[in-house]
């Protein structure tokens, strides 16, 4: 098994572990009287992830690595751990409101309101730069920034809707 593959082994355990935490988590939330947002585009984001991996199986995974790019994708694995530490059950990989729960101001949301999405960001172009795929980076960028620009809106709404009453984190 070639170093790239275990790469991508290991990354995509990683995907399927996050899916089943996201699960549990929204579970709990929708339980506890949290309302989903933005359902209708989850499919695509379930897409776009899973389309990025399997292309990063088929042309990746017997390459050469790039451990510059392969580095600063495993810094970005410590910024995921922090904003998973940050959110703790509140994180899923759906848009999941818990009326009058608390803007999470604490971790890197304390600097900036999308950590999360700027991760996603820089993994969907470095694992690729990664393994010498650099078409395969630009294409999924471009890619994962539209549906973004479409996710960051439908977010925003969703934590800004006025009567939804919420307490002000410190």
């Amino acid at each position: 098994m070639s170093f790239a593959s275990v790469i991508l082994a290991l990354v995509t355990l990683q995907r399927l572990g996050e899916l089943v935490l996201s699960r549990r988590n929204t579970e709990r939330l929708l339980a506890q009287g949290a309302v989903e947002v933005g359902a209708n585009h989850y499919p695509l984001i379930v897409l776009v992830h899973a389309g990025w991996l399997t292309a990063l199986w088929i042309w990746g995974r017997n390459q050469d690595v790039n451990l510059a790019a392969l580095a600063g994708f495993l810094v970005l694995q410590g910024l995921r751990v922090w904003i998973l530490a940050a959110l703790g059950p509140r994180w899923t990989t759906r848009i999941v409101v818990l009326p009058g729960a608390p803007l999470i101001a604490s971790g890197p949301y304390r600097y900036f309101p999308h950590p999360n999405y700027a991760v996603v960001v820089g993994e969907i172009a470095l694992l690729p730069l990664a393994l010498h795929l650099p078409r395969l980076a630009l294409i999924f960028t471009l890619v994962n920034l539209a549906m973004l620009a479409l996710r960051i809106r439908v977010e925003n709404r969703a934590l800004s809707v006025s009567d939804w009453p919420r307490a002000s984190t410190p």
